[in-house]
């Protein structure tokens, strides 16, 4: 399972993963990303299930990349104890996933394969997810040369 090697605190306070992602939202390694529609807390277990179905699907072909790291300790009061006292004890790990992140992406490998098997791990993770190609990335530069191209058509 995926976990931090260190956390500088063990008992954390939650993270919002309401709003919108701000960074980590296109599909930069492979050529599909499967890309979280809703936000949510993903732990590190439905991480791992997810990516044992992307292996298992492609067998093994390609690469996948895991674009999100289970760093919030998550913790837990033992079962039939009273409120208060204070808080639990560390119980797992979650990354905090926000509408719009890619969450994993793959690569190297059949598209339609590729399609499917991201469609499939979707299914392990507590969010709605859709599965998206990777653009390629407009530069400064090309936004200059559309503009120019734009003016130049209008005279």
């Amino acid at each position: 399972m995926l976990q931090p090697k260190r956390v500088k605190y063990r008992r954390p306070h939650r993270l919002s993963y309401e709003g919108k992602a701000k960074a980590g939202t296109n599909v930069d390694f492979g050529e599909y990303g499967l890309v979280a529609l809703e936000g949510n807390y993903i732990t590190d277990h439905q991480i791992e299930s997810a990516r044992i179905v992307l292996a298992r699907y492609t067998d093994r072909a390609g690469k996948v990349w895991i674009r999100i790291f289970p760093h919030l300790a998550r913790t837990k009061k033992p079962a039939e104890v009273r409120m208060g006292s204070g808080k639990g004890s560390p119980e797992g790990w979650a990354a905090v996933v926000e509408k719009g992140r890619v969450i994993f992406e793959i690569g190297g490998i059949d598209p339609k394969m590729a399609q499917e098997a991201l469609r499939l791990a979707g299914y392990k993770l507590p969010v709605k997810t859709k599965v998206i190609k990777r653009t390629k990335a407009l530069s400064q530069a090309d936004l200059l040369k559309m503009e120019a191209a734009h003016e130049s058509s209008l005279e």
